[in-house]
């Protein structure tokens, strides 16, 4: 299971949100890429990195840190927040995006999610799968969808989509936990989904629980910046858990 640190960006500053609320945001650091290189110097390869600008203004906005980070480091980036054309994803890639996470897009403009599927492989496309009370929550969780969360991964399970990140958006942000029973069935029902768990991981032994699971990945954010895991613990695990 990989590792994966968040950094999420508003006006070029590391940020978190609460439950993803943009009234209840954080700065933590005012350099991105200081964080970046600090995750990479204790053996964190993987980093997902979400432009909250983009993700309000539905279009692209912090790509410049996307490619500050990506020229400076070898991190391998998933990039989400504001993807909704193909011209955002051509600057998301171009701008050094090794994957690439749409959730809303996937929602509202299904046909231009599947044409990404198509054009760029399945390797390359994550599905944002943001839930709130069992149902898809949408354009930066202001909106909450009809869709229910395990029709909507059976569907793109069944046209090529091959990973996912889930966050339970009651956890996130709160420190409090994640949603391992959520996760659970997730895994049971679509054991091939290469599932990224993230919001409310605050723990070493959460890490440690969704490994377990068989999780491909777990997203860790706002538990760093808060002391509640630290870089050398993380460190510690990220050669066994890689």
């Amino acid at each position: 299971m990989y590792l994966i640190p968040a950094i999420d960006i508003i006006d070029g500053k590391c940020v978190r949100l609460t439950q993803g609320d943009y009234e209840q945001q954080k700065v933590y650091n005012e350099d991105p890429l200081e964080v970046a290189k600090a995750y990479e110097a204790h053996g964190l390869k993987r980093l997902h990195l979400v432009d909250l600008d983009g993700a309000r203004a539905s279009r692209i906005i912090n790509h410049k840190v996307l490619e500050r980070i990506a020229t400076h480091t070898n991190l391998w980036i998933d990039f989400g927040g504001g993807l909704k054309s193909d011209d955002d994803l051509r600057i998301a890639f171009e701008c050094g995006a090794r994957q690439v996470t749409g959730g809303t897009v996937a929602v509202k403009q299904p046909d231009l999610f599947l044409g990404w599927l198509e054009k760029y492989g399945n390797e390359r496309i994550i599905l944002g799968a943001d839930v709130k009370e069992g149902k898809i929550a949408v354009s930066g969780w202001k909106e909450q969808s009809e869709l229910e969360l395990f029709a909507f991964l059976e569907d793109y399970l069944a046209k090529g989509v091959q990973y996912a990140i889930c966050t339970d958006v009651s956890k996130d942000g709160l420190l409090q936990g994640s949603a391992l029973e959520l996760y659970t069935r997730i895994r049971e029902r679509f054991p091939e989904l290469k599932l990224i768990a993230s919001g409310g991981v605050t723990s070493l032994e959460e890490i440690e629980n969704l490994r377990e699971l068989g999780c491909f990945g777990a997203i860790i954010g706002k538990a760093i910046y808060e002391g509640k895991i630290s870089l050398k613990e993380l460190e510690k695990i990220a050669v066994v858990s890689d």
